[in-house]
């Protein structure tokens, strides 16, 4: 009886369901702005047609996805079909209150999706004013008030009025971290990008509260841990405790896990392929098993063996990684493999609206109707993030005409690329100021334009450059630059005035390798003070000169700012074309970094030699000559080492120093804020080619020393103490350093 009562059930729902009426007019009801055909085009309504329930919820659901009305009602009663709709009132103008700033205000409009001239969506409004507050909480403004007003005009139209109260930032007053047994708290804090509150970070936005700070935090935190081999790592909580002052205090959770060392690398490669063409890829295998694993480590395997692929010309290639944990180890296995015959049908690029389309194209290493490989694809975004120009790059790939075809769309967010910045520094050696102003995409070109001033006590210096990073879009660079410096000098018995202006083109010759070539041309004019020696004052008189210059670049380091491990080498040359008094001038700069102990111990190598020999019988002039700052060789004083005319330093024709360093961040407890390097340098300046009575002493100077970097409550602060073993009697010398600056 049940099983019957089921069954007689389901056919009567079902036939209800599919009862259907033929419809031979139809009605439309309520509508004002919106005309009859366009509804019955949005709806797919039509005459002569069966119309079941699902047919009405279809239409239900087409009229609804248009967002032009509030309610909908359809109804079929006797061959006719009814639509009554009540449309959304218009939106007569969207007035921002309360914000005082154009660029904000500009900003708020752009993110909300109710706009002036469109209909009035309340959904679509209380997530505009979530994306406010969101933005507001971005800046560090997390207890900001945005509540919307409605201003009637008519029954159909009114103004919305948008008021804002953004109320007191919220700063951060402290940041911990809870469970970092590896890595001390000290180095975590220089890793994240939030920073506690001082009053000497004047212009950083970083001490304000955000929780996309906070997001940005525990992405650099994963990135950190696992870059050292703590491939388990875990951020679990990241907590603000906001107090009535609107203090912040942070609070880090880490999990760190076990520290994984590659045990093996390997490579599944396709049959289609030749293996001899991935052999040299073994070699790259070798340097990396032993080490403690590291994602960036398996990019750097990924990217030899896209250089391999390009330089094969090998199509349609694609790979994969497998990461395998046995123990305390990881063994890798690169996956390369055919993929399937795909061309780009078309790429498009959305949200550039300062920068132009051009300067993203000419990042691309791929172009409409080319193979399309990931590879190509996330390299061309990597080269397009590296050009600085905006905050987010990401591209998707939806299917294109047929079935062979992509379409790649290229999203970017542009962010602000004009900076404004000043230092001041003081020391032993005197004070200092530089102020800078600078657009790196200026005209929405991608193009860099700088305004430098720098004085100290002895020169002022101006500069003007122009820098584009992508020249005509063929891969290289090219620079401009114009400057004036006044030196005066009396402790070198000399003063002088150079104009220049110089022109350089850099470019990738190899991996890891730059080239650079330019042309200079400057004028000189050099004068010797009344307590000059005689041979000095012969050195006096305007010069004139027109010299190239080129230059390689070899750089393997970590990152260039603070790195831990890896190395640089730079190599250059100077020869003038045209000359009052020519010469040849040659640079060789070499430094190596090495981390022990996760990261509490840095070693440092740094080699610097430079050398000016002047051609036939021409002599290299004062400015000309070589010297060696107080940095390259501590415990001596700035370009007082070496050749002496009289009382008067005037440099020489070689200048070189070796330093070695240890640094040891985490030697402190880390309340001190304080790190510290013991160092060891040799160094020397020598040769002159214009008298022979003069001064010099070709004997090594070195000295050693322990030297402190203390962020104060003032800013940034640096100790040298310094202990010459090695001296002439002709060098000034100086046992203590310390030097003070931030920015503002």
């Amino acid at each position: 009886m049940h099983k019957n009562f089921l069954i007689i059930s389901f056919f009567f729902f079902f036939f209800l369901s599919v009862k259907a009426e033929i419809v031979n007019e139809i009605k439309i009801k309520g509508n004002k702005r919106i005309s009859e055909e366009t509804i019955k085009i949005y709806g797919n309504i039509e005459t002569k047609k069966n119309y079941t329930e699902r047919d009405i919820d279809l239409i239900l659901k087409d009229l609804n996805s248009t967002n032009f009305f509030e309610n909908i009602e359809i109804k079929v009663e006797r061959n006719i079909l009814t639509v009554e709709v009540v449309e959304h009132p218009i939106i007569n103008q969207l007035v921002i209150v309360g914000e005082k700033s154009n660029r904000y205000v500009e900003q708020i409009k752009k993110i909300m999706n109710v706009k002036s001239k469109r209909p009035y969506i309340k959904s679509l409004l209380a997530k505009d004013i979530n994306n406010i507050k969101n933005l507001y909480s971005s800046i560090g403004f997390n207890s900001a008030k945005v509540v919307s007003k409605i201003k009637k005009i008519d029954n159909d139209t009114f103004d919305l009025l948008i008021e804002i109260e953004r109320g007191t930032k919220t700063k951060i007053e402290s940041i911990k971290f809870v469970g970092n047994q590896k890595i001390k708290s000290r180095r975590l804090r220089e890793i994240i990008a939030s920073e506690e509150d001082k009053f000497f970070k004047i212009i950083t936005r970083n001490t304000n509260f955000s929780e996309n700070l906070v997001r940005l935090d525990t992405r650099l935190l994963t990135n950190y841990y696992k870059s050292l081999g703590f491939y388990d790592i875990k951020i679990n909580s990241n907590l603000a405790e906001i107090s009535n002052q609107n203090k912040a205090n942070l609070i880090y959770s880490i999990e760190e896990g076990k520290r994984y060392i590659i045990s093996k690398i390997k490579t599944n490669l396709d049959e289609v392929f030749d293996k001899k063409i991935f052999f040299p890829i073994n070699k790259v295998y070798k340097k990396y098993i032993g080490e403690y694993y590291s994602p960036f480590k398996v990019k750097k395997i990924l990217d030899e063996i896209d250089t391999v692929i390009e330089n094969n010309r090998l199509q349609f290639v694609e790979h994969s990684v497998e990461e395998i944990i046995e123990g305390d180890t990881i063994s890798i296995v690169f996956n390369i493999f055919e993929g399937n015959k795909i061309l780009v049908e078309r790429i498009n690029i959305i949200g550039n609206s300062v920068t132009n389309e051009d300067v993203i194209r000419g990042e691309l290493k791929v172009d409409e109707g080319d193979p399309f490989t990931k590879v190509n694809f996330d390299r061309s975004i990597a080269d397009i993030r590296s050009r600085n120009l905006f905050k987010k790059v990401d591209y998707k790939v939806s299917n294109g005409s047929k079935n062979d075809l992509r379409i790649v769309d290229i999203t970017v967010e542009e962010k602000a690329t004009g900076e404004i910045s000043a230092g001041a520094g003081v020391g032993t050696d005197g004070g200092s100021f530089a102020f800078n102003i600078k657009e790196n995409n200026w005209l929405g070109e991608g193009k860099a334009v700088a305004f430098d001033v720098e004085v100290d006590q002895e020169s002022l210096t101006g500069t003007f450059s122009y820098h584009d990073p992508n020249y005509n879009y063929l891969g290289n660079s090219i620079f401009y630059s114009v400057s004036s410096e006044d030196n005066d000098k009396p402790d070198q018995g000399y003063e002088n005035t150079i104009l220049s202006a110089r022109v350089a083109t850099a470019f990738e010759q190899y991996k890891d390798v730059d080239a650079n070539i330019g042309l200079s041309v400057s004028y000189d004019d050099l004068r010797t003070l009344d307590t000059a020696s005689d041979a000095l004052k012969k050195q006096s008189g305007s010069f004139e000169e027109i010299a190239g210059d080129y230059g390689f670049t070899y750089d393997r380091r970590n990152r260039s700012f603070n790195p831990t491990s890896g190395s640089i080498v730079r190599l250059g040359q100077t020869i003038p074309i045209i000359a009052d008094k020519s010469y040849v001038s040659n640079l060789l700069a070499i430094s190596n970094y090495k981390s022990f102990n996760n990261e509490n111990v840095i070693g440092a190598s740094k080699l610097y030699i430079s050398t000016i020999d002047g051609l036939g019988s021409d002599e290299v002039r004062l400015s000309k000559r070589k010297g060696l700052s107080s940095s390259r060789l501590r415990g001596f004083k700035k370009n007082k080492v070496g050749p002496k005319d009289g009382t008067d330093h005037i440099g020489g024709n070689y200048a070189a120093a070796l330093n070695l360093e240890t640094k040891l961040p985490n030697l402190l407890p880390e309340d001190t804020n304080t790190d510290i390097t013991l160092f060891l340098d040799f160094g020397n300046v020598w040769g002159v080619d214009y008298d022979s009575s003069i001064n010099e002493s070709n004997k090594i100077r070195s000295s050693t020393g322990v030297s402190a970097g203390f962020m104060s409550p003032i800013g940034p602060m640096s100790f040298t103490f310094s202990k010459n073993i090695l001296k002439a009697e002709t060098d000034e010398t100086e046992s203590f350093n310390f030097n003070l600056g931030t920015t503002f």
